[in-house]
């Protein structure tokens, strides 16, 4: 359980007892990696709690402010820590150098014009996609959609943990190789069934439930083809790469519901 509480130290802004955080070495990173899920559901819900100041439900309120407020939500608790590792990545890509030269790029602590305008363009497409979501569904299938989304996304972070470093040091080099196939597989089986479990609480049919799922299912898709994308291009991983992957995630899962929304009317 200490890998709980590290997890929470290291990938959000929520206060955790200090002596209850172990050192952050090999093994106690990788397991914190397995909780990932966890925290995104955490500060998911928060999120939707904090937009219920403005949204209310099947479009009473203001959509657009509850989603704003969930994204906001969502950036502040982690710290802008995967924002600022998608900018880095998109920076060092964009560049067009070689491996080594793009590698330096990202460890700028600035942010170039293209990790601004990717900034830009992942904020407003996750804004534009939650509010479709936020005007068509009831509060429990609003919080179960953001916490799924946010939860699920953190999973690409973990799929990426088998893939090599980049470059020696770093988050990326303390947790590459260290995620066995059976452990990817039983984190993702867990955050399937509990999303299961709560869109069925909340009351979503089965095929409403079998869309939420195949919507996470492309927010990892997206996210896998992109760490090949890195892996190929830079040689493998770095701490800024899963920050990319998680941010990728996440605004793919919310784009394919609300691309089920526009079709099909409802969850």
């Amino acid at each position: 359980m200490r890998s709980l509480f590290l997890a929470f130290g290291m990938f959000s802004a929520l206060p955790v007892p200090a002596d209850r955080v172990p050192a952050a070495d090999r093994s106690t990173s990788a397991a914190a990696l397995r909780w990932m899920p966890l925290v995104g559901a955490v500060l998911g819900a928060l999120g939707t709690l904090a937009a219920l100041v403005f949204w209310r439900g099947y479009g009473v309120g203001s959509p657009l402010l509850g989603a704003v407020v969930v994204v906001a939500v969502l950036a502040l608790l982690t710290r802008g820590l995967h924002l600022d590792g998608l900018a880095d990545v998109v920076d060092g890509l964009g560049s067009g150098r070689p491996a080594e030269q793009a590698l330096e790029i990202m460890k700028r602590s600035d942010i170039g014009p293209f990790g601004v305008a990717a900034l830009v363009l992942v904020l407003l497409v996750d804004v534009a996609a939650l509010t479709s979501v936020l005007s068509t569904v009831d509060r429990p299938t609003g919080l179960v959609v953001v916490l799924g989304a946010a939860g699920s996304a953190r999973l690409a972070a973990l799929w990426a943990a088998n893939a090599p470093a980049a470059r020696p040091g770093g988050f990326g080099a303390l947790v590459a190789g260290s995620a066995t196939r059976a452990q990817q597989a039983a984190v993702t089986a867990a955050a399937a069934a509990v999303t299961v479990c709560a869109a069925a609480l909340s009351g979503v049919d089965g095929v409403g439930l079998v869309w939420l799922l195949a919507a996470g299912l492309v927010g990892q898709l997206v996210a896998a083809a992109l760490r090949r994308h890195v892996v190929r291009r830079l040689g493998g991983t770095t701490g800024d790469v899963f920050g990319a992957l998680v941010e990728t995630a996440l605004t793919a899962t919310l784009l394919a519901l609300a691309a089920v929304l526009s079709w099909r009317g409802h969850l």
